[in-house]
């Protein structure tokens, strides 16, 4: 059985240590899933059997049933797991809508606290900056949030560098979810940025979905030569690319979470890391 035991950590906010490969929970729920109930808390659990204590869901997801599911699944927590979760916005089930006044955020918050049944999120990020909401005003409603003792830590998404820098001057921000994969870059500033200053990189979307036959993919190249799966050399490569990347593939599957648990232990050489950075 693999294990995330012997993985190396980040550390969110300078006290949450947590291996470098988590779980995002947005597939447990809802039509995608295809799994009753009890199948989605069993795959929950044996995410956090296996090492997993990094667990990223959100308010949207589901209209909270997802963190629901979590609790139903992990309370009480094991020392040391981390349920992160978002609030700030929407998703009426054809699009996603950023929702980011103050009241919206203080709301969204106190239902998550409720249906996670916790005193205080460890990690509570903003799932979208809202245009038509001052940036200020929406860290102003988080930092409010971690005086009060209800949110510890407060991260962003999809945010530029200058988001990111604007932000931190209202309170610490210590991750950063962007879209990031091995043909999506686009987050190579924000990245960077992120490992010079200690903040975890939490790609969404970590594999993107594999297109082309295998035999032309160099993803599928450097699979077959360590006598592995597409999927776990591109959560390889994440974990290589920088000491903050803390990537969490999401599955409704037990065996794709075995597959992708065992990604951890793949080690790739330079020649592999050239022809994937090619």
């Amino acid at each position: 059985m693999h294990t995330l035991s012997d993985t190396t950590t980040v550390t969110i906010g300078g006290d949450l240590p947590v291996h470098r490969l988590g779980f995002g929970a947005m597939r447990l729920t809802g039509a995608p899933a295809r799994l009753d109930r009890s199948a989605s808390r069993a795959v929950a659990r044996r995410a956090v059997e296996l090492g997993v204590d990094f667990i990223d869901t959100a308010d949207s997801y589901d209209f909270g049933d997802n963190e629901a599911l979590l609790a139903e699944a992990l309370h009480p927590y094991r020392p040391g797991v981390v349920i992160a979760t978002k609030g700030g916005q929407i998703n009426l089930g054809r699009r996603w809508i950023p929702l980011g006044r103050p009241e919206y955020l203080r709301q969204q918050a106190e239902l998550s606290l409720r249906r996670l049944r916790l005193d205080r999120i460890d990690l509570y990020q903003l799932h979208r900056i809202d245009p038509a909401v001052p940036l200020a005003d929406q860290i102003g409603a988080l930092r409010t949030l971690q005086d009060e003792g209800k949110v510890r830590h407060v991260g962003l998404s999809e945010v530029t560098v200058a988001q990111l820098t604007e932000a931190a001057k209202i309170t610490p921000i210590v991750s950063v979810q962007n879209r990031y994969n091995l043909t999506d870059r686009a987050s190579e500033e924000v990245l960077d940025y992120c490992g010079q200053h200690g903040i975890a990189f939490v790609p969404w979307l970590p594999v993107a979905p594999f297109t082309g036959a295998a035999a032309d993919d160099p993803v599928a190249a450097v699979a077959h030569r360590h006598g592995a799966t597409r999927t776990q050399v591109a959560l390889a490569w994440l974990l290589h690319r920088s000491p903050v990347m803390l990537p969490i593939p999401g599955t409704s599957s037990p065996a794709h979470l075995d597959e992708n648990i065992a990604a951890a232990r793949l080690r790739l050489t330079a020649d592999d890391i050239a022809q994937l950075g090619a």
